[in-house]
């Protein structure tokens, strides 16, 4: 009998061994380690939310596009990116803009005008006639000027992704071909709420205001304007064509679009995943900037056929510069003399 009681103590402490090895599986799961020591807290999704102002049919939204594919892939599904466009989260590019740098969303893709408001040194790409084409502007967001950028953002809880391109601007009108300075002169023009296009237009004689785009079409149709300035991309997409008379190719500024983080949420991502967001908004750069310059050409040669169009010549376009460099020297304290000195020297 003893032997059998034995026996038994000895099954019995066998099973609560086996019960306890289990039991000791299970905490190590809960507690989110892989069974060597390491945590699985790696697998953890995150959700990215993307909101931008512009149509579906546009080279922002294709690449943003990009940037959730390429994100989603190399996360193998850790990174969720959800793409909101045509304003559908905030009718404000500026709302945008706040909303990431509270966390209300994770990320935008303002054009960089409206992040003057936020990033003063933003405006150094406002200055007309400082770059030769569109390769050399982006140039310019690649090097030195890009990294200061990138480095003020983050002062307001901000991070930087990528860098698109929305193109050169171009100048539309009812009265004249502009073909010299003196052209410009009393002519009542359409541009963004932006000081430093507000001061160079006025500085070739002409009358320029601020005007919400979304209404400009009437607002040209009923004659409040002569005309506006804004690139050959957005002149097709929004139809302005139809109720303007002249087109001028002056390349005379440039318009970048920003994709930018909330700071605090791309530090919270593992190394790994940071690294993943990295790699997807240089993917996002490269493509968004290749087909925002074949959308640009397809559409300044549809421009010309429809207006009556100009080639401003290399000579006025090198007078127009002589001519704004007061306006440099305006802006210079306020932007800083090394980034006004990057521009002037580029």
């Amino acid at each position: 009998m003893s032997k059998l009681f034995g026996k038994l103590g000895i099954f019995g402490l066998i099973a609560l061994l086996f019960v306890a090895g289990c039991s000791g599986g299970s905490d190590e799961s809960a507690s989110g380690t892989d069974g060597n020591g390491g945590s699985s807290s790696n697998q953890e999704e995150y959700t990215i939310t993307i909101s931008n102002s512009v149509e579906e049919d546009t080279p922002l939204h294709k690449g943003l596009i990009k940037f959730k594919e390429v994100a989603e892939e190399k996360s193998d599904g850790r990174l969720k990116v959800e793409v909101f466009s045509n304003a559908e989260l905030y009718a404000s590019e500026r709302e945008a803009i706040e909303a990431v740098q509270a966390g209300n969303i994770q990320a935008a893709s303002p054009a960089t005008a409206p992040l003057t408001n936020f990033v003063e040194e933003f405006m150094a790409l406002d200055f007309m006639f400082v770059f030769d084409d569109i390769d050399d502007a982006n140039s310019m967001l690649d090097g030195e000027l890009g990294d200061i950028l990138k480095e003020k953002l983050e002062e307001h809880q901000l991070k930087g992704i990528g860098w698109g391109s929305a193109g050169l601007t171009q100048i539309t009108n009812n009265e004249r071909p502009l073909e010299t300075i003196e052209d410009f002169e009393g002519l009542k023009l359409r541009t963004m709420e932006n000081n430093i296009h507000l001061d160079s237009l006025k500085e070739f004689g002409a009358n320029p205001q601020p005007y919400a785009f979304g209404e400009l079409y009437s607002a040209l149709q009923q004659n409040i304007f002569d005309g506006m300035q804004t690139t050959a991309q957005l002149i097709e997409s929004s139809k302005i064509y139809e109720v303007q008379k002249y087109i001028t190719i002056m390349d005379n500024s440039f318009t970048a679009e920003a994709l930018i983080m909330n700071k605090d949420f791309y530090d919270s991502l593992p190394e790994d995943l940071q690294q993943v967001v990295d790699e997807a908004g240089e993917e996002f750069t490269k493509y968004e900037r290749e087909i925002s310059k074949e959308y640009d050409a397809e559409a300044i040669e549809f421009l010309t056929e429809e207006l009556e169009a100009n080639v401003l010549s290399d000579e006025v376009k090198q007078e127009m510069a002589e001519r704004l460099q007061p306006i440099l020297d305006k802006y210079e304290e306020q932007i800083g003399s090394d980034i006004i000195d990057l521009v002037r020297n580029h």
